[in-house]
């Protein structure tokens, strides 16, 4: 009896492990994705996207927040986006797809798990979250020598030629954290960072000028310090300054079928489902991005709790992140030096 047992069990398992394989099997044709995520992050989801939907074709195209909203733009004048989905930096540019007609609507059994906003009407969600905060040497600077607030970074003069973060005129996390910040502190804000010469530069440079001293804070995302962390042993620490972070949930949205690459529906709502799930998820902590799921069980690497970072949130305007865009970008050039 209890062989009899344990062989029908085997089975019953082996139907479940048959059926979720069948189903991602029946999932086909091309879905190319425009992704501004790092392109490490998009070769590692590319393999697991690959082993998920073995029968279809699914591209990421990467770049940065400014890059993909000019190849956007440029692909509207033919009313056909070359693009099935995208997966951006930040909430304000599917509001504006959304309002321009250029997104199809999905309702995933996902949303009802989400610890982040999403459009109620199914138009695009958080698929990862992303935090800007402080980063620090502490083999070269103690915290006492240091801003570790951002009214701070900008207003105190002491440290003026000693600061760093990136640039919003292409970034769109960096351009999430200045409208926080405009909001938070006005105008002068802009003009105080012109005056401390705060360098405009990538990531990667930043952190080789705090490994260097020439740096004492950077103003950067978690993940970047997290993955030169893991991957190099850094000693970089990165911190919630004292008047807060700027969580930045990062969204995924299908373009309308009549307006897409591919015209695959199908296969973008499977995609939707998966990037939602727990293992599609593991994927974004593995990337050092924290999950959007309510019960999600675990942080990135050396990463902060995901409810500390919601409790020190300074919020953002999304509608005015895009409605405003352009003004406040140039203010922002106006002021401080982007090079």
């Amino acid at each position: 009896m209890k062989k009899l047992l344990a062989t029908l069990l085997a089975l019953l398992m082996l139907c479940g492990m048959s059926g979720a394989v069948a189903e991602n099997a029946d999932v086909t044709g091309k879905v190319i994705i425009y992704t501004s995520m790092y392109q490490d992050i998009c070769d590692m989801m590319s393999e697991a996207l690959k082993a998920e939907f073995p029968n279809a074709e699914i591209e990421f195209f990467q770049g940065g927040t400014g890059t993909l909203q000019t190849k956007v733009a440029g692909e509207m004048e033919s009313g056909k986006l070359g693009c099935d989905m995208l997966m951006v930096a930040e909430p304000a540019y599917s509001l504006e797809l959304k309002e321009g007609g250029w997104l199809h609507p999905y309702l995933t059994e996902a949303r009802n798990n989400m610890r982040f906003p999403y459009d109620e009407e199914g138009y695009w969600y958080c698929v990862r979250v992303c935090t800007m905060g402080f980063a620090y040497n502490p083999e070269m600077y103690s915290k006492e020598e240091i801003p570790t607030s951002y009214e701070a970074f900008a207003y105190d003069e002491q440290f003026k030629n000693t600061l760093s973060m990136s640039n919003p005129l292409t970034s769109g996390t960096a351009m999430a954290t200045i409208v926080g910040l405009l909001d938070k502190f006005g105008e002068d804000y802009f003009v105080a960072l012109g005056k401390q010469n705060v360098m405009i530069e990538s990531g990667s440079s930043a952190l080789a000028k705090l490994e260097t001293g020439e740096c004492s804070v950077v103003m950067i995302l978690e993940e970047s310090v997290l993955k030169k962390r893991e991957e190099e042993g850094s000693t970089l620490e990165w911190f919630i300054p004292d008047d807060g972070n700027v969580l930045i949930p990062s969204t995924v949205m299908t373009v309308a079928p009549e307006k897409s690459a591919n015209n695959n529906v199908a296969a973008c709502e499977a995609i939707t489902d998966w990037l939602l799930s727990d293992e599609g998820q593991s994927y974004i902590v593995k990337g050092w991005m924290h999950s959007v799921l309510t019960d999600y069980p675990t942080e990135p690497y050396d990463g902060k709790p995901t409810q500390e970072l919601m409790d020190t949130n300074i919020e953002v305007d999304w509608e005015k992140c895009y409605t405003e865009r352009d003004s406040i970008r140039a203010l922002f050039q106006e002021n401080v030096t982007v090079e």
